[in-house]
């Protein structure tokens, strides 16, 4: 009981760190994408969850990085990444007033794009639905209740990028954090099933693979 006490706590801890440190670089700094998502981002959210998982004498199988359930985690994501991709479609309309159906191919070396979205999927995913959402699950018991308090919590450390770097209206904003909140709610879904990490991150890649492509 006081271990399962232990794990919540830090779940909570991480998500508040998350806020406050992430929402404080968005405010004041706005670097290249390529150091942002290759660099500062995996050392801000993936360093705490390393330490809080040693803290916890559990191992990375606890954070659904494993190879069971290996083949159907990629064929459930690839088919629900279809669902997915459609919304990040919706989510470029949100962001650019518009449908503005121009390739992005061009502006950046592809090898590089493609690079970038596994790196940010796997940070991402191994914060927020392999350690926030299993924890969270493991020790409330709910899955459901776990998924929307992680999926909540994941669209919210959004709102800073939305506020200071996109610079989105009020409704336009609403519109993102929802949507972003919906997939976060399937990319949790889909962990629950599968309890492998890379049904997320594949499905994390095919939502924000539209979102590069098409601007």
């Amino acid at each position: 009981m006081k271990q399962q006490e232990g794990v919540y706590k830090n779940a909570i801890r991480l998500t508040a760190y998350l806020f406050v440190v992430w929402g404080f670089y968005r405010l004041l700094f706005i670097l290249p994408e390529e150091v942002e998502e290759l660099i500062i981002k995996p050392i801000i959210w993936l360093l705490p969850v390393a330490i809080l998982v040693k803290s916890e004498k559990l191992s990375l199988s606890s954070l659904g990085i494993t190879t069971k359930k290996l083949f159907p985690a990629i064929y459930m994501s690839l088919g629900l990444g279809a669902i997915f991709a459609f919304e990040a479609v919706l989510i470029n309309f949100v962001k650019y007033g518009g449908f503005e159906f121009a390739a992005n191919i061009g502006q950046k070396p592809l090898v590089l794009s493609l690079g970038i979205s596994f790196v940010t999927a796997f940070t991402e995913e191994i914060t927020f639905r392999g350690y926030l959402f299993n924890r969270l699950w493991k020790t409330i018991k709910k899955e459901w209740l776990a998924n929307l308090l992680s999926s909540f919590a994941w669209a919210l450390l959004h709102i800073p990028i939305v506020i200071f770097v996109w610079k989105l209206n009020f409704a336009a904003g609403a519109v993102f954090v929802l949507l972003t909140t919906l997939f976060g709610i399937g990319s949790a879904f889909l962990f629950a099933r599968t309890e492998n990490i890379v049904s997320s991150i594949l499905l994390h890649v095919l939502w924000s693979w539209p979102i590069i492509l098409f601007r």
